[in-house]
């Protein structure tokens, strides 16, 4: 399978509290959470759901998933959703050391060598193995070179505080830009892929 990565991302790289509530992800003292809501226009939502549509296998890291259990996997409105039916339907695997007794069918915890468990599932036939929110997850994927494509969905909008996609102090990437394209509200979504390392020029 090939895995792929959607993310939500301000135009300062702040991940953190996208959701719908206010309060959704208050670590560290955040206060600005719920920057997402109603981003995007018409063609923007279908998009997202079109990307949950083709999904062979989903990976998600506990934070994620107790949301998307809470949300998608539990009300009845959000099961019947097409979002909610490709997560109902499709494989979920979690990244998790502390998850023990997951309720959300079709639920596997991956196990303590999370690289290896996320190369054997890489290796399968199949479509796409894909990664929704998860930041910190995606960081991890992203420094053990185990993703094939990201999508960054980026909302014009910057917070000045909150956790980021790119740690100020990380790996280095280069990426090669696949897609691209700004919708009616100004919400731009360009999809890349890792392309090794960055050629750093000296002079002389």
């Amino acid at each position: 399978m090939k895995l792929t990565t959607m993310t939500q991302v301000t135009l300062d790289g702040v991940t953190q509290g996208n959701g719908g509530a206010s309060d959704e992800d208050r670590r560290n003292g955040f206060e600005r959470g719920g920057w997402a809501r109603g981003a995007g226009d018409d063609e923007t939502r279908a998009f997202i759901a079109e990307t949950y549509q083709r999904a062979e296998a989903f990976l998600l890291g506990r934070r994620t998933y107790d949301l998307f259990a809470g949300s998608w996997g539990s009300i009845d409105e959000l099961r019947a959703h097409p979002v909610g039916v490709a997560l109902n339907r499709a494989p979920k695997y979690v990244a998790s050391t502390t998850l023990t007794a997951p309720r959300w069918e079709n639920t596997t915890v991956l196990g303590r060598d999370l690289a290896a468990a996320v190369r054997e599932l890489k290796a399968r036939p199949g479509g796409e193995l894909q990664v929704h929110g998860g930041g910190i997850l995606t960081q991890w994927l992203l420094a053990n070179d185990l993703v094939d494509e990201m999508t960054l969905m980026v909302i014009p909008v910057v917070l000045g505080q909150g956790a980021r996609l790119f740690p100020r102090n990380g790996p280095d990437l280069t990426l090669d830009l696949v897609e691209s394209r700004v919708d009616s509200k100004g919400v731009t979504i360009q999809v890349y892929r890792p392309a090794g390392r960055p050629r750093y020029y000296t002079a002389g």
